[in-house]
């Protein structure tokens, strides 16, 4: 149990912080396998055996499993396997991107890279001391290093630091917009108590009067039977105004309704379709003819469109009272198919009012907007018969109104709802522009800023690739001579002599050649210059080597050898 412990801590720890999934293990296994294919026909083009070839496809193994864990070892270890292990080169791209984006801190990427440009500058000298000089070496070194590490380094940076900025913004842009509802809820809340509270002491206490007076009034002996039963109208009709009074308050305060008393929770009042038949029956014993029709066959509704059909009725009758005294009023519902049709219709006044009608003027207004809010409509206008008529149509079910959804400050509404059902805060793209944006400067100014060094380090790069070439190809003809005028030397002639008469040899295509080929004499000085005439076969050079000893040449040998 012990080792099986330190196993998954060996293995904790090797994984790193990062979590390493099965599809990320997957994924650096088939991109190992690609660099490892690929530096293998690295290797047959450099002749490279097949231990090496081996070597060097387990170093890119190992090397692209350890880079999330061990970025900066890796990129030092891969810097220096790149120079005796042509194979595992291609993997430096890896390690530099990896390296750049994980590596904490500007200060150690900077001596990361720095120590693996030194590192695998050193050991290339030291693999090809002699062979090449050393100044070619430490110029094509750097070279190799700028394109295949630092610039994918450079692109990782800045990539991984833009995504970190952008995911900071967008966790900020939450926060802030989390607390702004915060507020928000909270000044409503508080708004909506002063308002229950100025109800409550203002309608309560002028409900509650007349309920009084209508109680004592109901039992005066004095009154008809058919004042008394007026009087009991109105004694109802002001508990049933209190009783909905409580409830708005209720939900003005807390957003819930109030707690019914006992008496009513026994026997609930209905607040939607079944309600409505007590409310004509109301009416009817007011004294108004009203009369009410069903058609269809009933269905329920939910219960935000059932109180919405009784609220309805309720005002449509209550207008009808006000503004059209003594007229007959009919209250249809129609079961349609996909809705229900309130309509409420009366006909020209046929009496003057007792006195001045008091209207807010709101209460259509209201029940367009409660029907709006659960995907219904209301229609109110005039009939041809100089009546009235209030129409409304409801859905079975509640759908989400289309316009109800206001877009916030950030004009970003629909974005946020659909991050919130991904469980991801909303992100806010504008205010992300203006964080990045620097003043001065274009909107593209940080991409060009980010780029900056990667496109100089680019140019660099073809600047010096081109001036190499061109000295390469200037180089050409202190490389080669014709086999005439190698069959012209003698051996026993003087150094300067043959020396006047064939070209220096200082040439990156000449380095080397003079080590291949047969055994050098002991203690001699050779010069080995390439021919002008093309060998066999495409893959060799033909040599001509002028060994010097004493002021003299001594041997010269002509031989082959592969590229």
């Amino acid at each position: 149990m012990d080792a099986k412990a330190k196993a998954r801590a060996g293995w904790d720890r090797l994984r790193g912080p990062e979590p390493w999934t099965r599809r990320m293990l997957a994924g650096d296994l088939v991109l190992a396998a690609v660099l490892a294919l690929l530096g293998l026909g690295v290797e047959e083009l450099d002749h490279g055996s097949g231990m090496r070839m081996a070597a060097g496809a387990a170093a890119v193994l190992v090397l692209t499993l350890l880079r999330r864990r061990l970025p900066a070892t890796m990129l030092v270890a891969g810097s220096v396997l790149g120079v005796f292990l042509p194979g595992s080169f291609l993997v430096t791209t890896l390690l530099g991107w990896s390296a750049g984006r994980r590596i904490v801190g500007v200060g150690r990427a900077l001596a990361a890279f720095v120590i693996a440009f030194l590192a695998m500058v050193g050991f290339s000298l030291v693999h090809e001391w002699g062979q090449m000089r050393l100044l070619l070496v430490i110029v094509f070194s750097t070279l190799m290093f700028l394109a295949t590490t630092v610039m994918p380094g450079l692109a990782s940076r800045y990539w991984h630091q833009r995504r970190t900025l952008l995911r900071a913004l967008q966790e900020r842009n939450g926060q802030l917009m989390r607390e702004r509802a915060m507020v928000a809820g909270q000044a409503r809340l508080r708004e909506r108590q002063r308002i229950a509270q100025d109800m409550h002491d203002s309608l309560g206490h002028q409900l509650a009067l007349i309920a009084v007076h209508t109680g004592a009034l109901e039992v005066d002996p004095q009154l008809t039977d058919r004042q008394r039963e007026g009087v009991g109208v109105l004694r109802q009709a002001s508990v049933a105004a209190m009783h909905e009074l409580r409830e708005v308050v209720g939900i003005l305060r807390d957003g819930v309704e109030a707690p019914a008393p006992a008496e009513e929770a026994a026997h609930p009042a209905a607040r939607g379709v079944a309600g409505i038949a007590a409310v004509v029956e109301a009416a009817r014993s007011a004294g108004t003819e009203v009369r009410l029709t069903s058609s269809g066959q009933p269905r329920p509704l939910v219960a935000a469109c059932d109180h919405a059909a009784y609220r309805i009725v309720q005002e449509a009758l209550t207008n009808a009272y006000k503004h059209a005294p003594g007229s007959a009023i009919s209250v249809e519902l129609r079961y349609e198919d996909d809705s229900l049709v309130v309509e409420i219709a009366n006909g020209p006044a046929v009496a003057t009012g007792p006195g001045e009608v008091v209207s807010g003027g709101q209460g259509l207004t209201g029940l367009r907007e409660r029907a709006r809010l659960v995907g219904g409509m209301v229609h109110a206008g005039a009939t041809g018969d100089g009546g009235f008529r209030v129409a409304g149509v409801l859905p079975y079910g509640a759908e989400r109104a289309g316009s109800q959804e206001v877009a916030d400050d950030f004009g970003q509404q629909d974005r946020a709802q659909a991050l919130a059902l991904e469980g991801a805060p909303p992100m806010d793209w504008a205010a992300v522009d203006r964080e990045l944006a620097v003043p001065g400067r274009s909107r593209t100014g940080g991409v060009v800023m980010g780029c900056g060094i990667a496109v100089a380090a680019m140019v660099l790069l073809v600047i010096v690739i081109g001036a190499g070439v061109v000295l390469m190809l200037g180089s050409v003809n202190d490389s080669m001579i014709d086999p005439s005028d190698y069959d012209a030397v003698h051996v026993g002639e003087s150094e300067q002599a043959v020396r006047g008469r064939l070209p220096d040899g200082s040439s990156i295509l000449t380095s080397g050649l003079d080590r291949k080929g047969p055994k050098r004499p002991e203690g001699t000085q050779c010069l080995a210059l390439l021919s002008t005439e093309e060998s066999g076969e495409l893959t060799t050079d033909s040599v001509f080597r002028f060994c010097f000893k004493d002021g003299k040449l001594v041997d010269k040998q002509a031989y082959e050898v592969k590229q």
